[in-house]
């Protein structure tokens, strides 16, 4: 059950959450309140009241729990300290763009609900409310929730455009099409309210999801580097060092997500920060310190779902298979994301227990109709589960519509590359493989891919090499593949000696033979045969021409074999062309 608590108070105004203690754990916010549309306004308010409420509009309207504006500044040194409770709590949290921890976060769900029940005209409030069900929905996977937050920000838009000042409600908007995986939705609400309010911080992290998932890297880099300009500190700096990390620069990443979880203050936000740092530890191939930074992450923050899934992924790549499925098990019980669904059984699976991996295929396909039902985009995980497990050729369309609708990022092109080749089509593979792995950073699955489409191909040297990146990588970047990558390197065998046969340098011509002077009348014995400028001995008449000619000045060596080349080393930049 997951660690979160319900608002239980009575009392009516925005900001009622005095000092009081959080309830007890609830598995889920409370339901969507009755149609505001049935609702009575409710009776004129006292002065005290009216203040308090204008108060908190100036905060929640600016608010939202995926991270948006709050219009006050951090530096404000004489700003009254934030009052306490679970609410108080959220909307600090979400005032400096950090994640709320999921108890705090259902208190505030719980407080919205309770207020627009009795005030369906506030439009903030709406908004706020609408937010917090889309990072609910995100965090707990619960896409029942998007639709609760498609309500209430529409109600939220209804009452107050967003062309009148509300563009809390659109950056709202932008974070449920995100949420659902439709990016192009997602950048229209983005860049709509980044025309009308350029320093509106809260919309870069929806509009960097966006361009990512659309595969626009240069727009995701510039937002990433203007949302560091609006706003330094622990968010800004992890989503650089993920910027960093999909450019291939490890080094880098490494670094600046260090540096986010040396300054993150709330266990929410430091679990957040451990569990990145987690996963790039898994990405480098470093499992050990993945399971370490991964259980750091929990100790911090117990609620943090992710970390276990990510622990679970690096306990399989030490052998430790057990611990491995108990910490999907309970990832999934707190959890349930469809990613999770398939990775437990493709781990059920490389143990042999082929029963307990339909169970997981079954448990997928069902998860992954019910989030389309409700709008959420999967054709990505769904292609590459078919293409892996099920129908490559179902994978192939359902892939191509993908790319059709401008989703060109490099996992799709990955999966689409890969679906075309197990639907036997390597030469339609190879440019989505190639595409995948130079805008992927790197990606030891991509570059298992693109290897084994290029040795399909028969082009063996750089299939050869692809395989070695992938293993090199991350020797254990997945339960199936990782082993098949290993099998397939073996069969291709090492490079033959020198090098491939057209980087030798090629044998310079044989000389013209010296002809002998004529022989006398005489019986007399022939002349020795003068040597020629290169210093070898000239053909007599009617002998063989030699094989081979030697370097000046020594002589050939009719078997002697080749000098080997050195191998040409390919350029960690270099183009496809020039694989």
């Amino acid at each position: 059950m997951d660690d979160t608590s319900r608002q239980t108070s009575t009392a009516h105004g925005p900001d009622h959450d005095h000092g009081t203690p959080p309830a007890a754990p609830c598995e889920s916010p409370p339901d969507l309140p009755p149609s505001p549309v049935s609702l009575a306004e409710p009776p004129p308010a006292s002065l005290r009241t009216t203040l308090r409420r204008a108060a908190f509009g100036v905060v929640a309207g600016a608010v939202l729990v995926t991270g948006a504006v709050v219009a006050v500044p951090d530096d404000d040194q004489d700003a009254a300290p934030p009052l306490p409770g679970p609410v108080s709590r959220a909307m600090s949290a979400t005032a400096a763009g950090s994640p709320a921890s999921l108890s705090d976060l259902t208190a505030l769900i719980g407080d919205r609900q309770e207020w627009v029940g009795t005030h369906p005209s506030d439009a903030r409030s709406w908004a706020v409310l609408g937010s917090a069900y889309v990072e609910w929905g995100r965090r707990a996977s619960d896409v029942a929730y998007y639709t609760r937050a498609e309500q209430a920000l529409k109600r939220s838009l209804n009452v107050q455009p967003g062309e009148r000042g509300n563009a809390a409600a659109w950056v709202g908007l932008a974070s449920l099409a995100n949420a659902r995986h439709d990016y192009t939705s997602a950048k229209k609400w983005g860049e709509t309210v980044r025309a009308r309010q350029p320093k509106q911080w809260a919309v870069y992290p929806e509009l960097i999801d966006a361009y990512n998932g659309l595969g626009d890297y240069p727009s995701a880099t510039k937002a990433v580097e203007k949302y560091a300009a609006l706003r330094a500190g622990v968010p800004s700096l992890g989503l650089t060092a993920e910027m960093y990390r999909d450019r291939g620069w490890r080094e880098d990443a490494l670094a600046t997500a260090q540096d986010a979880a040396n300054r993150a203050r709330t266990p929410a936000e430091k679990a957040a920060c451990l569990s990145r740092l987690g996963e790039l530890a898994w990405e480098r191939g470093e499992p050990e310190e993945a399971v370490a930074q991964y259980g750091a992450a929990l100790r911090t923050d117990p609620a943090q779902h992710a970390a276990l899934a990510g622990r679970a992924r690096a306990l399989a790549a030490l052998g430790r298979t057990d611990e491995a499925q108990r910490d999907y098990q309970a990832a999934l019980r707190k959890s349930p994301r469809p990613v999770y669904l398939l990775e437990l059984g493709e781990l059920y699976e490389s143990l042999g227990l082929d029963g307990d991996s339909a169970d997981q295929y079954t448990k997928l396909r069902k998860a992954l109709a019910a989030g389309k039902e409700r709008g959420v985009d999967e054709s990505l995980l769904l292609g590459r589960f078919e293409a892996a497990h099920g129908d490559a050729e179902a994978a192939v369309e359902l892939l191509r519509a993908e790319w059709g609708r401008g989703h060109h990022s490099a996992a799709v092109a990955d999966a689409l590359g890969w679906a075309l080749h197990r639907s036997g089509d390597p030469d339609g593979a190879l440019e989505y493989a190639e595409q995948a792995v130079d805008s992927g950073g790197r990606n030891a699955s991509f570059a298992y891919h693109l290897g084994m489409v290029q040795r399909a191909l028969r082009d063996f040297g750089p299939a050869r090499r692809h395989l070695e990146e992938a293993l090199r990588t991350n020797p254990q970047f997945s339960p199936l593949d990782a082993p098949r990558a290993q099998e397939a390197l073996d069969t291709l065998g090492l490079p033959p000696a020198g090098g491939p046969q057209d980087m030798q340098p090629a044998a310079p011509p044989a000389p013209e033979p010296s002809r002998a002077p004529a022989p006398a009348t005489d019986p007399e014995p022939a002349p020795a045969a003068p040597e020629d400028p290169a210093g070898e001995a000239a053909q007599a008449p009617g002998e063989a021409p030699a094989a081979a000619a030697g370097p000046p000045g020594r002589p050939a060596k009719p078997d002697a074999p080749k000098a080997a080349a050195a191998p040409v080393k390919p350029s960690a930049h270099q183009s496809p062309a020039g694989r």
